[in-house]
């Protein structure tokens, strides 16, 4: 799957990530839900190293769809607030 980081760039990672990134989704929506913005830094920050850390970036030149698009690393609570609504980010 590609997913992409705002501001940042595309990543393949393969679909056996998906529970991890969907986990902190999940976990995303309900430190926001909470108000607690300590909690929803982290969180955010986890994400993206995940993808990060195990995805392999796709060259510029390249040209594919994201699956799934993350928020750039520094997105604000209140930003956050309205992106992650409802179900999340990631479906399911």
């Amino acid at each position: 799957m590609i997913v992409r980081i705002a501001t940042e760039g595309q990543y393949r990672l393969e679909s056996a990530y998906l529970d991890q990134l969907n986990s902190a989704d999940n976990a995303l929506v309900e430190a926001i839900a909470a108000g607690d913005e300590e909690r929803f830094r982290i969180l955010l920050q986890k994400m993206l190293d995940l993808v990060r850390q195990h995805g392999q970036p796709v060259p510029a030149d390249e040209f594919v769809e994201s699956d799934i698009i993350l928020p750039p690393p520094d997105t604000t609570f209140e930003e956050a607030r309205e992106l992650f609504a409802g179900e999340g980010l990631i479906p399911g």
